[in-house]
């Protein structure tokens, strides 16, 4: 077998200012590139599915992606697996069954790994949900979006409602954890029509809500052909009526768009937050592996027939991007995620997976102290409720200096 070896090319001092003095946890990303329709405001890698998915072409593909990748992290612990698109649940119950099985034998995953699937509301992919647990799959985030067939089809979803909640009902008896994905400040909307959606996916009392404002993309149709949006006092009015239904019903806000009880929250994304590391295989799919010297990200292919062509080929021409993160945009990097937590990190997080002395960022944490952006807390690092809601500006106070 021949295996691909990532190489960076390093410039002088452009590695961390300290060693890491150990390595974040691992999780696997898996892109699913194909979608029945891809929706006007969608700006992820999908494509429009052909009338036979090549499966056993991008299996095939999968597993030569993965493979190049395996030096890179021989003997580390995976801890989660989140297989997205595009529309995961497209996918044949053998197909599934192939990837996880895949996964298994050439991985150490957790006894505990948490699997998370994709899934759109559609009776032909509902039915196989029980297939898919049977696989793996610990837990389905649908995306629901709305409640409201009006909605759903100025969103150019193709489910309606009532597939909605038959979607929701399968996954409930599939798996014991689900996520509810639902917009709002959708086209036309109003408060109390985004009240509705909010208490209807309550009402099924998932373990996980993600709860998202909708955003006109660049390069999506929306973009192009701006729809008809509530203003920003509806739209306030929208989130914080929903901040005050979650919290109300027993939903803890641990992150700006996810919301979770009985201790429901994705340790996938909690590990992206939390500045940890992740493999990212499949077509346009992401990654950011550390060592002891050294944090890199990559990104392969886009054109999953191009990603397809070149994994198997095992020289690394699968890679559109593979570079070392600068020293200096490092600390950035950390806050961006870690203050989308409410609760923050622990302070010990920054230096252990960086390699930068929390020394390089105190003035800037400072100041925002002293604005009240930031909790004045010694063991964590953390925002105030005044913080979250100028997020933006808190994240841009760590930016690189333009001549560093």
């Amino acid at each position: 077998m021949t295996v691909f070896s990532p190489e960076v090319r390093i410039r002088p001092g452009s590695g961390p200012a300290t060693l890491l003095p150990s390595l974040p946890p691992l999780s696997v990303y898996v892109h699913v590139p194909w979608c029945v329709r891809k929706c006007p405001y969608c700006d992820f890698n999908s494509h429009e599915a052909p009338a036979e998915l090549p499966e056993n072409e991008y299996l095939d593909a999968l597993q030569a992606d993965l493979e190049q990748t395996l030096p890179l992290v021989w003997g580390r612990q995976v801890i989660s697996v989140f297989i997205g698109g595009g529309t995961p649940s497209l996918l044949s119950a053998q197909a599934l069954d192939r990837m996880l099985a895949l996964l298994r034998s050439h991985l150490n995953l957790l006894p505990d790994a948490e699997i998370t699937l994709e899934a759109n509301p559609g009776a032909s992919e509902a039915s196989r949900f029980l297939d898919f647990a049977q696989s793996g799959v610990t837990r389905i985030s649908l995306g629901i979006q709305s409640f409201n067939d009006q909605a759903l089809k100025a969103l150019g979803r193709i489910h309606d409602s009532q597939q909605a909640r038959q979607a929701i009902e399968a996954a409930m008896k599939a798996v014991d954890r689900v996520n509810l994905d639902v917009m709002y400040a959708l086209p036309g909307q109003t408060p109390t029509q985004s009240e509705q959606d909010i208490l209807q996916a309550m009402s099924y009392e998932p373990e996980h809500l993600s709860l998202y404002h909708l955003t006109l993309e660049p390069n999506t149709v929306f973009a192009k052909y701006p729809p008809a949006l509530p203003d920003d006092d509806d739209s306030a009015a929208m989130q914080d009526r929903l901040i005050e239904l979650t919290a109300s019903r027993g939903w803890n806000q641990y992150e700006i768009s996810a919301y979770s009880k009985r201790g429901g929250h994705s340790r996938h994304n909690l590990n992206y937050w939390e500045f940890g590391d992740y493999i990212g295989i499949g077509p346009g799919a992401h990654g950011k592996l550390s060592f002891h010297d050294r944090i890199i990200r990559s990104a392969t292919t886009r054109s999953p027939a191009q990603w397809m062509q070149n994994a198997v080929k095992r020289d690394g021409s699968h890679y559109a991007h593979n570079a070392r993160v600068t020293p200096k945009d490092l600390p950035f990097e950390f806050m961006l995620n870690a203050l989308r937590l409410k609760e923050g990190v622990p302070s010990q997080y920054f230096q252990e997976r960086t390699g930068v002395p929390l020394t390089q960022i105190l003035p800037a944490i400072k100041r925002n102290i002293e604005k009240g952006l930031l909790a004045s807390d010694p063991v964590r690092i953390r925002t105030t409720d005044l913080g979250w809601r100028f997020l933006n500006d808190l994240q841009e106070a760590f930016l690189p200096d333009e001549g560093s």
